[in-house]
C-alpha cells in the first residue's frame, strides 16, 4: 500500500465514512486513506445509536447542533430513500407528564419555531390523534419531521460509496501517534492533512498533537429493553421532556424499521469509552480518563453528578426502565416480556476547566490536522451537513494553501 496521501482518515464511523465521500466528490484525484480499528465500519456509537432522525428543536438556537440538525433531517432522509436504506417517518410526541411541565413544554417548541423546525403545541386532548397508547398531562409537541432508520444499514452502503469514489480502507488496524506523526504496521503514514473522527478516542489522539488539552471524556453506557411491536403497536415515537441541564433525553419509546419497540436508554457513567457491559474492564489509561472526568464534574457540582448516578444507576435494571416508560404509555407494563437490548456508549465531552458536559460539537485544528472533539448525539442526523462545513472550514483551506 503507497504510505502517502493527501487526507488520512482516522475512525470508521458515520462522520469519517461521510467524510471520506465529501472529500472524494469535492476534491478532485485527491488520494484518500481511512483507518478503522475494528473489523468493519460503525461497529461503535454509529452502529449502536437509536436510528432516530431527529428534527432539531432540542438545541440552543445558534449552536452547531441546532443548525446541523435541521439541515441534517432533510439530508439524511434523502440519503436514505436514495441508497435504499429502510426508512419509517414515524413522528414524534414530546409529553408533559404534569401540568407544572407545560412552561418547560412551551419553552421547548418556541426553541423549536425559533430553529426554524416544523413542531406543534396541542392540549391533552389532541394526543389520541396522533398516539392512542400515550398519555400526557400538560400537553404535547407533536414533530412531523422525526423518523427512523437503521444506522448499520447506512453505514454499509456509504462504505461502498465511498469505495467507489476511490476511497481506500484498512480495517483492523491501530496506527500509532508519534511527536506528532502517524505509524501503522512500523511504517510512518505521511499526509497532507489529518482528520481525527475516532469517536471516543478522538480526545487521547487529539492530545498527542496537542490539542484538546482542555478536555477529557466521560463515557455512558445507554441501555435499552425491547419487545415485539405487536406487543405494543405505538404510531409514532414518544418521549419525555428532555433534562433540562444535561444532554440527556429521558427514557423513551422508540420504534425500529425491523418490528421492536424499544424503551431506554439509561445514562450510567461507566469507566471506559468502549465499556458496554460492566464485565468488560477498561484498561488503565481509559480509567485513568474517567476518573479525571468525573473529578472536574464533581468539583464544578457534586450535587448534581451525584444525582445523575443516583437517578441513572437504577436503570440497569428493566424493571425500572419499565416503570419509567409506564409514566408515558401506562399499557407498557402489561405489554409482554421486555428483554435486554446491547446498549451503546455516549462518549461526552467534559472541560475540565469548567468541569461541565459540553452541549455542541467541538472541532479544533493543528497545523496539519483537524481534530473532531465532540460530535455526539444528534450526530448521526447532523454527519452529512456537519462534514460539509468540515470540508469547507477545515480540509480545503489547508489543501488549497498547500496547493499553491
Amino acid at each position: 500500500m503507497n504510505k502517502d496521501f493527501d487526507v488520512v482518515i482516522i475512525g470508521g464511523g458515520i462522520i469519517g465514512v461521510a467524510l471520506a465521500i465529501e472529500i472524494a466528490k469535492k476534491g478532485e484525484k485527491l488520494s484518500i486513506l481511512l483507518i478503522e480499528k475494528e473489523k468493519a465500519p460503525g461497529l461503535h456509537a454509529s452502529g449502536r445509536n437509536s436510528g432516530v432522525i431527529h428534527a432539531g428543536f432540542y438545541y440552543s438556537p445558534h449552536s452547531l447542533k441546532a443548525k446541523f440538525c435541521r439541515e441534517g433531517n432533510t439530508k439524511l432522509h434523502e440519503t436514505c430513500t436514495q441508497l435504499g436504506v429502510p426508512l419509517r417517518r414515524t413522528g414524534k410526541v414530546v409529553i408533559a407528564q404534569d401540568t407544572i411541565q407545560t412552561p418547560a413544554l412551551e419553552k421547548l417548541f418556541h426553541r423549536g419555531v425559533e430553529n426554524g423546525v416544523q413542531v406543534e403545541l396541542y392540549e391533552d386532548r389532541y394526543l389520541s390523534r396522533f398516539e392512542p397508547l400515550a398519555k400526557s398531562t400538560g400537553g404535547f409537541i407533536w414533530s412531523p419531521t422525526t423518523s427512523v432508520s437503521d444506522p448499520k444499514a447506512l453505514i454499509s452502503k456509504l462504505t461502498n460509496r465511498a469505495r467507489d469514489l476511490g476511497v481506500q480502507f484498512v480495517f483492523g488496524s491501530t496506527p500509532k501517534f508519534i511527536n506528532g506523526e502517524v505509524y501503522m504496521n512500523g511504517s510512518r503514514i505521511k499526509y497532507r492533512h489529518l482528520i481525527n473522527s475516532a469517536g471516543a478516542q478522538a480526545i487521547e489522539i487529539a492530545h498527542t498533537f496537542r490539542a484538546g488539552k482542555d478536555y477529557s471524556i466521560m463515557p455512558f453506557l445507554g441501555t435499552y429493553a425491547y419487545l415485539n411491536s405487536n406487543s405494543l403497536p405505538l404510531r409514532t415515537l414518544v418521549y419525555p421532556l428532555p433534562h433540562p441541564v444535561n444532554p440527556f433525553l429521558g427514557v423513551h419509546f422508540t420504534i425500529t424499521t425491523d418490528g421492536l419497540t424499544k424503551i431506554g436508554p439509561s445514562a450510567i457513567p461507566v469507566l471506559g469509552g468502549e465499556q458496554y457491559n460492566f464485565s468488560d474492564f477498561p484498561g488503565s489509561k481509559d480509567i485513568i480518563k474517567t476518573m479525571k472526568s468525573a473529578g472536574a464534574m464533581a468539583q464544578h457540582d457534586l450535587h448534581a453528578t451525584l444525582g445523575l448516578i443516583y437517578r441513572e444507576l437504577p436503570k440497569m435494571r428493566i424493571a425500572k426502565l419499565v416503570k419509567e416508560a409506564n409514566k408515558l404509555v401506562p399499557s407498557a407494563s402489561i405489554a409482554g416480556d421486555w428483554k435486554r437490548k446491547p446498549g451503546g456508549i455516549r462518549s461526552q465531552l467534559v472541560n475540565l476547566r469548567t468541569g461541565e458536559l459540553e452541549q455542541d460539537f467541538i472541532v479544533e485544528a493543528t497545523e496539519h490536522e483537524t481534530h473532531i472533539l465532540n460530535a455526539v448525539s444528534p450526530g448521526w442526523t447532523s454527519a452529512i451537513p456537519f462534514v460539509e462545513w468540515i470540508y469547507q472550514e477545515y480540509v480545503l483551506p489547508s489543501i488549497s494553501t498547500r496547493n499553491q
